[in-house]
């Protein structure tokens, strides 16, 4: 799904972004509602950037990646936790590209994030390549979703990539990251 945000966009940079477990639904521009076998995932453009909601039986997580003022979590490059019983890995990159690779990228994202039944693009006016995408899937008894942040003014392309499932092996957390279930109604 391809939609324009009406907001503006702002001069944020890459490194403005930060990342957080957990937090409320924060009001959405766009949204995207999607079942997955046993799961229910909310796909959500924040005018900062994204929001992710996982809902099963036993609970609900979130993951916000946004510029959030006064926000003391930076973007990390990788993250492994075990959350409520839950297996969350997460993985970021930043991509520097040229002007003409930044545009050629932008517009392959956006086409093929758009054209897929479980993504959501959100493009902001005034810059055809400033742009949030996110898509999602359910594969072998994961969830996965993977997203891209454009910076067009800096050439920056922040991608992620979110992997949740019932594993052994990350750090134990409890109580972070859940929210009630029902938190998509």
């Amino acid at each position: 799904m391809l939609t324009t945000l009406n907001t503006p966009y702002s001069d944020t940079r890459a490194s403005d972004l930060a990342w957080a477990l957990g937090r409320e639904p924060l009001p959405a521009l766009a949204a995207l509602d999607l079942d997955l076998t046993d799961v229910r995932i909310q796909l959500r453009l924040l005018g900062a950037s994204h929001q992710v909601i996982l809902e099963r039986e036993d609970g609900a997580c979130s993951e916000t990646v946004a510029c959030i003022p006064g926000s003391s979590t930076p973007l990390p490059l990788g993250v492994a936790k075990r959350v409520s019983g839950w297996e969350y890995q997460f993985a970021a990159r930043v991509e520097v590209l040229s002007p003409g690779a930044f545009a050629g990228r932008a517009q392959e994202l956006i086409a093929l994030v758009s054209d897929h039944p479980n993504g959501l693009v959100g493009v902001f006016p005034g810059s055809p390549h400033a742009f949030t995408a996110l898509l999602a899937q359910r594969t072998q008894g994961e969830t996965v979703w993977r997203t891209w942040h454009a910076y067009p003014q800096d050439g920056q392309l922040v991608a992620t990539r979110t992997t949740v499932g019932l594993g052994v092996g990350a750090e134990t957390v409890t109580g972070m990251g859940r929210l009630p279930v029902g938190a998509l109604r």
